[in-house]
């Protein structure tokens, strides 16, 4: 009782320095909840360093966007398979193919609506390097109609499929919006 009650003070002491047996606690540019996607945005953030300004720049820009792809890409699975257990069509697993289909297409070309909402760029002259933070944002509803507007010129879907998929989005647009009130 008497070791426990010793090493609950000592923990205690530690934490309240402000630092932990971990190390002290950092905090990034662009990493509060205002820079974490919720029901309205996706965003991200990345972090580059190089002992070159540019580089920096590119692997921060380059790892952000990577997370948004593939927030984009978990969302819509989830979307796909939620369509796919919510209906009894028989063509549903085609329908979700395709529309898994043109998520990778869209996410393989371009992201829609990209926005920067923020850049940060330091310097550290002992170890001459460079750290970039970069922070980006899509709005969801933007990213649903761009999708929509790719599965109306491709190819591969036909109209039974392209109805299904649009009112996919709809539906998940309709939410989105919902939130932005």
């Amino acid at each position: 009782m008497r070791k426990s009650i010793s090493l609950f003070a000592l923990v205690f002491t530690l934490s309240s320095c402000g630092s932990s047996i971990f190390g002290t606690k950092v905090k990034e540019p662009f990493s509060g909840a205002s820079y974490q996607s919720n029901n309205r945005f996706f965003r991200a953030s990345g972090k580059g360093e190089s002992s070159s300004d540019n580089v920096a720049l590119g692997k921060a820009d380059l790892e952000a966007k990577s997370q948004l792809a593939g927030q984009v890409n978990t969302t819509m699975k989830q979307v796909a398979d939620q369509y796919l257990g919510q209906t009894e069509n028989e063509k549903a697993a085609d329908v979700a193919d395709k529309f898994q289909s043109l998520v990778r297409q869209v996410m393989n070309t371009s992201i829609a609506e990209v926005r920067k909402i923020g850049q940060e760029k330091y310097f550290d002259k002992k170890a001459n390097k460079y750290t970039v933070f970069i922070a980006y944002e899509i709005k969801k509803n933007a990213m649903f109609r761009f999708m929509k507007k790719q599965a109306a010129v491709d190819k591969t879907i036909n109209e039974k499929q392209l109805a299904l998929i649009q009112k996919i989005l709809d539906e998940e647009e309709k939410k989105a919006d919902a939130d932005d009130k």
